[in-house]
């Protein structure tokens, strides 16, 4: 994913001055929340679901204008995919959350050591954590940029976000939205650059989500690491399918071509490369072509095709494409005449078939409508190339045989993954989301998100008993007044 990427966002911000009044307001706006959640530092219940509730009303009564601004920044982009993927998304989300928000807010016991004697209890409560900020990408601007807010206000903070500049209709939509619904001190919404984003980065938050890319969130860390901000990234990488001997079948070859048609590859967990048996590599393409053929046959100069975000990341796909052809790569269109519309940004699915390991194609993250498909003649071959790149977002394995499913899963690492499907495991809200290594670190979605973005609070309550006497000076007696000390 990408938000502050120094390829895109340089272009798309090199003649911008950033407006000094929006930083100002930005920064007003911080101290009105801070201000506002030392008057209300435990919200109740109650307080809390409403604020779920008036997320959904807002998400359902804009839907249509949430059409309008994605097929804006986008050129193209599908009212069915924005129904579900953007707008239903978030609403499922705080449905969720406000059927387990009374079970995720009650106090966790924890066991007690017996020799503890005089302790009556202990707890963790989940406390929230003050001011939370959100960072969001542009390929989805509403479900990462409101559906994270969902953990956020569950939690019960105050909370500020930054959508993306590369999308400024949704962005803009986002601000007059949340407008209308919360109060600023409660919901702020900043729209601007590339200043504003660093200044939103500078702000003291109690804790920090960003989306996007391994190098920007480097920048985020290491802003955030001057006021010791916890933070939560999720930064994408090269999720990889692997289909096991016997699995090139129209069902899994469908399924991994169909994920990679969402929001046509610019998703952080789409199938970025394929791994196929070596004796398989022409049968998949063959059957991608007849699944497309079937699926959408015109789908470059349709409406199901989403528009490629920006001319510059559209110039980047054709180059990678060139690259490969130019190199003698073979190089599969899944669309009969298939063109690249540059007016929309449309671009056709293309595989290409056994690249060379140094094409760039292999060493970024592609995001974009182009699928590597490598061959393999034994699966500790496919294991040991996962491995030798960063860890990514997902691994995806088809098949039938449970145990080397399990163990390409064992012998790899990744933020999530799936079985038999590719994609999914971001699209549960039930599932704890998020990466590892060089694709992220911390959890949102869910009961996950909600512990996330709160402070779990250890409490120990004394009851009768020798325990807090063993601790304080003079201590010569210690073992005698606690049995502990006896055992060390």
């Amino acid at each position: 994913m990408s938000l502050l990427q120094t390829e895109e966002t340089t272009h798309a911000v090199a003649t911008e001055t950033e407006d000094s009044a929006a930083i100002g307001e930005l920064r007003a706006a911080f101290e009105a929340q801070r201000r506002a959640f030392a008057l209300d530092r435990q919200p109740s219940l109650g307080e809390r679901r409403k604020r779920l509730e008036q997320i959904i009303s807002m998400m359902l009564t804009n839907r249509e204008r949430i059409y309008e601004a994605l097929s804006a920044d986008f050129g193209v982009h599908p009212a069915p995919m924005a129904e579900v993927l953007e707008v239903l998304a978030v609403t499922a989300r705080a449905e969720y959350a406000l059927a387990h928000l009374e079970e995720w807010m009650q106090p966790m016991p924890r066991e007690v050591d017996p020799a503890y004697k005089g302790v009556l209890g202990a707890v963790v409560k989940s406390q929230p954590k003050g001011v939370v900020g959100n960072i969001a990408p542009w390929n989805f601007p509403f479900e990462i940029g409101l559906g994270p807010i969902v953990d956020m206000l569950a939690a019960g903070n105050r909370v500020m976000l930054k959508p993306s500049e590369l999308t400024p209709a949704s962005a803009t939509l986002m601000r007059e939205m949340v407008s209308a619904t919360f109060a600023p001190d409660l919901v702020y919404v900043a729209v601007g650059g590339l200043d504003l984003a660093r200044a939103f980065t500078a702000l003291p938050f109690d804790h920090l989500l960003y989306t996007g890319s391994s190098n920007v969130g480097r920048q985020v860390m290491a802003a955030a690491a001057q006021n010791l901000t916890p933070v939560t990234l999720e930064l994408g990488g090269k999720c990889p399918a692997v289909l096991l001997p016997g699995s090139v079948t129209p069902e899994s070859v469908g399924s991994v071509i169909g994920v990679k048609m969402i929001k046509n590859g610019q998703m952080c967990v789409t199938v970025d490369h394929c791994f196929v048996p070596r004796s398989d590599l022409d049968t998949f393409a063959r059957i991608a072509t007849q699944f497309m053929a079937k699926a959408a046959p015109d789908y470059s100069r349709s409406a199901a095709c989403t528009g490629i975000i920006s001319q510059r990341h559209l110039d980047r796909m054709t180059d990678l494409l060139a690259e490969a052809e130019n190199r003698g790569t073979r190089i599969v269109m899944l669309e009969q005449d298939g063109l690249v519309d540059r007016e929309t940004r449309r671009m056709p699915l293309s595989l290409v078939m056994d690249p060379a390991p140094d094409l760039r194609m292999m060493q970024e993250e592609i995001f974009g409508p182009i699928m590597p498909v490598i061959p393999y003649d034994e699966v500790e071959q496919v294991i040991e190339r996962i491995n030798a790149s960063d860890s990514p977002l997902g691994v995806y394995v088809y098949g039938d045989d449970v145990a080397t499913i399990d163990h390409i899963l064992n012998e790899t690492s990744s933020g999530g993954g799936a079985v038999n499907a590719c994609a999914i495991q971001a699209g549960l809200k039930a599932l704890a989301f998020g990466g590892v290594g060089m694709s992220g670190m911390g959890r949102h979605h869910g009961e996950e998100g909600f512990r996330e973005f709160s402070n779990q609070r250890g409490i120990v309550v004394r009851g009768e008993g020798p325990l807090f006497d063993a601790f304080v000076s003079p201590s010569q007696n210690s073992a005698e007044k606690f049995p502990a000390a006896k055992r060390s």
